[in-house]
């Protein structure tokens, strides 16, 4: 893209809000961006939001955090749940037993309930990454139908009771509380594609029940106290055992086709052979509610969602009651979506199936900073039932004319206004190559540079301050970059500096206040144009200021995850995942110990509130 092109759509983006003039030059250019300038809507506050020294950009191999904070390990991947489970093996690194009854894989996404007094962390298990948790066989990968089990198993969410004793988290050992959820566990499928022909199997020839949840990346929490799980890179796990013979355009366009990622579940369970079941693979792919605080309950898939590689599931309230959940599809030009209920969320009241009907619609970013959402209707896509587009939510995203997005990573709603945010990662393809469906992804709009390697972070705001209106304008929050090598689009906005570059934004979760905690995930090279960010982080943004400041290093070879806090603010619970995932590094134990994902518990040296 020419200069005055890009320079042209970051005007028209940000003038609704006053900011030309704001800009600073790259090169030839003047690029504008309001992520340097207060909202018109918020309030200007005073003094330092932040209350912390930022962290320097570094490549060890372990947590930093800023002065007068600690860390520790709250629980690690292979910590058992119940006294009769197996404390973890650094050689063998478990099997399939042990694994069942212990802490997931590759955790993600999580949340944290109190109940009766008592505290239910919620985590997502995302996956189990082959070369360390079969570290223990040559090649490092599965090779006996244990393995192919204890991979199974590592995925999945883990819930658990927490406590805290003598100023340190720990799990509660045999708590009632705890609860493994794993491909394997019982799920009922609620919402307009129950039932539907393309979810009937020979299993469950009424497509009412399935088994199990996995590919589990980011999250969602309810006014009602539930647990959304989002179904992300479902397609790893299911081959064909005919070689011959093609997927679906269908399962293709979900990236379903004859290989797996080496999982071999297939082998193990012929459900996730496409060759004998061809419908199983439209049975995933979904938000997941569970109910954290009762063990017996069932999980659901609220089908009403869509079907696509949810992120997270991001929940506001419209105006009249109605709840929105807002989440993104995370591959290479795919898109946003909201879900609008049809009945009204009631404090205290049955909000049970508030899930189950409503509309969903996809996004359209116009050049101009405004855009719209679009139902995905039966007439507005062409497709035969709202079922139908429940479970194809990318062709008729496409079939609408949705943006195609720089990959969708989290959203978050900020608490204090109707203002949302979405991490776009970035993408590699943006201006090269369509997306899976074949729909174009020009350069322009909210994706505004080219084969984009940095990502950037798009917000906006819906007309009359209701999450329920079709209508919204939006704007750049940040365009990550690095100007210490670039001067031009790619040094990034004004509000990135040398002090707190990064790239790929990823996850993003607001606290009480109104920061926006951001947690990155991409290169870690340290060299060429990633020179000088390190290892991967966790930023904190003022929506206020556009100020963004570093408060957190992760480990070599790590992404920063999930993210909560304890009720009464002290403690914040951040994800770690898979560190040393190259071989080159061995948090949390180091010397020659396994690497392990965990969840690490931050407090101030003075007990104060952190976020």
């Amino acid at each position: 893209m020419r200069e005055t092109d890009f320079n042209r759509i970051v005007e028209a983006a940000m003038s609704r809000r006053g900011f030309i003039g704001a800009g600073f030059a790259f090169g030839a250019m003047a690029f504008v961006t309001g992520a340097c300038a207060p909202s018109s809507n918020a309030a200007s506050v005073g003094g330092d939001r932040f209350g912390f020294s930022p962290v320097a950009a570094n490549s060890l191999d372990t947590v930093s955090v800023p002065e007068g904070y600690e860390w520790r390990v709250l629980a690690s991947w292979g910590d058992p749940l119940w006294s009769d489970g197996a404390p973890f093996d650094h050689a063998t690194r478990g099997d399939a037993a042990s694994t069942q009854r212990a802490v997931g894989d590759n955790n993600d996404g999580m949340a944290l309930f109190t109940h009766r007094g008592r505290t239910i962390l919620a985590v997502n298990n995302e996956y189990a990454n082959g070369p360390i948790i079969f570290d223990n066989r040559i090649l490092g990968v599965p090779i006996t139908t244990d393995d192919i089990r204890k991979g199974k198993f590592a995925s999945g969410v883990t819930i658990c009771e927490i406590e805290r004793r003598s100023g340190i988290w720990k799990i509660v050992m045999d708590s009632a509380y705890n609860r493994r959820i794993t491909p394997e566990t019982p799920m009922a499928i609620t919402g307009p594609a129950r039932g539907h022909a393309l979810l009937k199997t020979a299993a469950d020839p009424h497509g009412v029940a399935t088994l199990g949840t996995w590919a589990n990346c980011g999250c969602g929490r309810t006014p009602w106290e539930t647990y959304l799980t989002c179904e992300e890179n479902f397609d790893f796990y299911f081959s064909s055992s005919d070689w011959f013979s093609d997927a679906t355009a269908d399962l293709n366009r979900y990236g379903v086709n004859w290989r797996d990622r080496g999982y071999r579940w297939a082998d193990e369970d012929e459900r996730f052979d496409i060759a004998k079941h061809p419908n199983e693979a439209n049975r995933v792919g979904y938000v997941v509610e569970i109910d954290p605080l009762d063990p017996a309950s069932t999980p659901k898939k609220r089908t009403a969602l869509g079907r696509f590689k949810h992120e997270n599931a991001e929940i506001a309230i419209a105006s009249d009651g109605r709840v929105v959940v807002y989440m993104g599809d995370d591959e290479r030009g795919e898109f946003l979506y909201k879900f609008i209920s049809q009945n009204r969320y009631v404090e205290d009241g049955d909000n049970s199936a508030l899930l189950d009907s409503g509309m969903l619609y996809a996004a359209i970013f116009h050049d101009d900073a405004r855009g719209e959402w679009v139902a995905l209707t039966p007439s507005s896509t062409g497709m035969a039932s709202q079922a139908e587009i429940c479970i194809h939510t990318r062709q008729a995203a496409s079939a609408v004319g949705a943006t195609t997005m720089d990959r969708p990573e989290w959203v978050a709603a900020h608490p204090r206004k109707a203002e949302i945010y979405c991490a776009l990662t970035h993408n590699k393809n943006r201006g090269k190559k369509p997306n899976a469906g074949g729909d174009a992804t020009p350069v322009g709009g909210p994706n505004p540079r080219a084969a984009n390697q940095y990502g950037q972070i798009v917000r906006w705001t819906p007309d009359n301050g209701d999450h329920a209106a079709t209508g919204f304008e939006w704007d750049l929050f940040v365009l990550a970059g690095n100007p210490t090598v670039h001067a031009d689009a790619k040094a990034g906005s004004r509000n990135v500096t040398p002090e707190n570059m990064f790239n790929s934004p990823d996850g993003l979760t607001f606290d009480a206040n109104g920061l926006l905690w951001i947690r990155t995930d991409g290169s870690e090279s340290n060299t060429g144009d990633f020179a000088g960010m390190g290892n991967n982080q966790m930023l904190v943004g003022d929506p206020n200021t556009g100020e963004i400041r570093r408060f957190m290093v992760g480990p070599r070879e790590c992404e920063v995850t999930g993210l909560c806090w304890s009720a009464d603010r002290s403690t914040m619970f951040v994800g770690i995942q898979h560190p040393g995932a190259k071989g080159g590094g061995h948090f949390p134990g180091g010397g020659e110990t396994a690497p392990r994902s965990s969840i690490v518990a931050i407090t101030r040296n003075d007990g104060g509130l952190v976020g």
